[in-house]
């Protein structure tokens, strides 16, 4: 009984069908013809008045008559492509000129990243030159122990042999930008220390925002944009290029300040401008300088103190032998590592050596020494600090 009925039903509908067409398609000639009536007058007003309805019903009408059912169709939105959460306020790195080689020779001691100059060309400190001469001509620069295909599995085998607790910690953790790959990406030096006054004491996100305005002071070409610098705001991948020296120092303390910056950092950055852009700081005075020396050249620098230089001289040169003790993070995880109680020495204060004493933190870490960067970044990673920032968002 029940199926009697619903084919009944259902063969009502069928025979229902056509006479629903017909009315349909006699209401869509009225609408499309009624030239000098109310519907036509209605129109002209309302432009946004058709004839679409009566379309509508005249298809819903023939899919009923096929025995379809007529469901608004669902758009399937293609997913947002999540922006990335690091905040990548300095910016080392970009990627290595095809005439760069990547496998080079390296030495903990000096700087193994390749530089750039303000006239675009890249410098590194083992050339053929510097290899082939003899040490009383560069005596800054220490003949190569290494490779950059190696020096990092050089500087964790030491650190290793000096205390197996780290063992676990260099498995699970990769130090990226002493990697060949880190190795071979190509650092600005104006542009990065331009970009580490530009944040300091201010949040990532500001950062960000006043360094992409500082950048759009300029009217420079696109250029491939850094891992992780503002690629989400760029469909390909490409940004302004960082102003050079010279164009920096040319602009007045006001002009500079409508990015957004202080009067006080403006001051410094256009500081540091005239210094690279007179040479008295050069890409290749930070290859070729001793550690001792590159610190009190950019110390002399209005704008960058001694942690600003140790990170620079760390993240962007790559030199391996750096170590920052007044780093709070790094004292902190070396605290943790040797097994004191960071949340109690935490809670009774101190001041800034709450956790070591300076002097500790020496003793300890010269039995690193040459890697004492590399350990200094896996103090970090005890203590659960964040440092992509530092690295340039990588």
């Amino acid at each position: 009984m029940s199926v009697r009925r619903v084919t009944r039903s259902s063969t009502q509908t069928a025979e229902n069908v056509p006479e629903s067409i017909a009315e349909a398609k006699a209401e869509l000639r009225i609408s499309t013809s009624k030239k000098d009536g109310v519907t036509a007058k209605s129109k002209r007003a309302n432009p946004s008045i058709s004839s679409a309805p009566a379309a509508k019903r005249v298809k819903q009408a023939s899919e009923k008559k096929n025995g379809e059912t007529t469901k608004p169709r669902k758009t399937t939105k293609s997913p947002k492509t999540p922006k990335s959460t690091k905040e990548s306020n300095v910016k080392y790195a970009t990627p290595p000129p095809p005439s760069i080689p990547v496998d080079r020779p390296a030495d903990p001691h000096t700087t193994n990243a390749p530089l750039k100059t303000p006239k675009g060309s890249t410098l590194i400190t083992y050339t053929k030159e510097v290899i082939d001469s003899t040490p009383s001509k560069h005596p800054s620069i220490p003949k190569p122990t290494t490779t950059t295909a190696n020096l990092l599995k050089t500087a964790c085998a030491h650190l290793v042999s000096v205390e197996p607790k780290l063992a676990p910690l260099i498995a699970k953790h990769e130090c990226r930008i002493f990697t060949e790959a880190g190795l071979a990406e190509t650092v600005d030096p104006f542009n990065a220390l331009a970009s580490s006054i530009i944040s300091q004491q201010v949040s990532g996100a500001a950062a960000k925002s006043i360094r992409r305005k500082f950048i759009g002071l300029f009217d420079l070409p696109e250029t491939q944009a850094e891992d992780g610098e503002d690629a989400e705001d760029h469909d390909l991948h490409s940004v302004k290029a960082f102003p050079t020296p010279s164009a920096v120092a040319s602009k007045d303390l006001t002009y500079l300040r409508t990015a957004g910056l202080s009067g006080r950092k403006a001051e410094y950055i256009k500081d540091l401008a005239a210094k690279f852009a007179s040479g008295e700081l050069s890409a290749q005075m930070l290859i070729s300088a001793s550690y001792d020396e590159l610190l009190e050249k950019l110390i002399a620098v209005r704008g960058l103190g001694k942690w600003s230089v140790e990170m620079f001289a760390c993240f962007g040169l790559k030199r391996m032998d750096i170590f920052s003790t007044g780093d709070l993070g790094v004292q902190k995880g070396m605290a943790e590592f040797v097994g004191r109680n960071v949340k109690g020495l935490k809670a009774k204060g101190g001041g800034k050596w709450k956790y070591m004493s300076e002097k500790e933190m020496l003793e300890i870490s010269e039995k690193f020494a040459p890697y004492r960067s590399l350990f200094m970044w896996y103090m970090w990673r005890v203590g659960d600090v964040e440092v992509e920032a530092l690295e340039g968002g990588k």
